[in-house]
């Protein structure tokens, strides 16, 4: 179950950040990783279209501009990587709860 809940949630990640698939192992961990590649690049080349994808994710004004005011710069794509994970993963979550 714990094994669905991980490949669901990266999935709807993927959707939006085109992430490469992990073939090996898959955890939490490393789909954060990915992640987190994906929008380091984002952060650098096309910061409007993160900003797009943070808000229709449903992610916060305030979380996002908390991430992106008090991280550290080379923790920014890390936190913001996790926070997006948390929130897709929560949205799987009720999903599941309620159908």
């Amino acid at each position: 179950m714990a094994q669905e809940l991980l490949l669901e949630t990266f999935n709807l990640l993927d959707k939006d950040f085109q992430l490469t698939a992990i073939q090996t192992d898959f955890d939490e961990e490393k789909a954060i990783a990915v992640l987190s590649k994906a929008i380091s690049h984002l952060l650098d080349r096309d910061f409007e279209r993160l900003l797009q994808i943070c808000y229709r994710v449903d992610l916060g004004e305030e979380k996002l501009k908390k991430i992106l005011n008090e991280s550290e710069p080379d923790r920014v794509a890390p936190d913001l990587a996790k926070a997006l994970w948390e929130r897709q993963k929560l949205k799987v979550e009720i999903r599941r709860r309620y159908s």
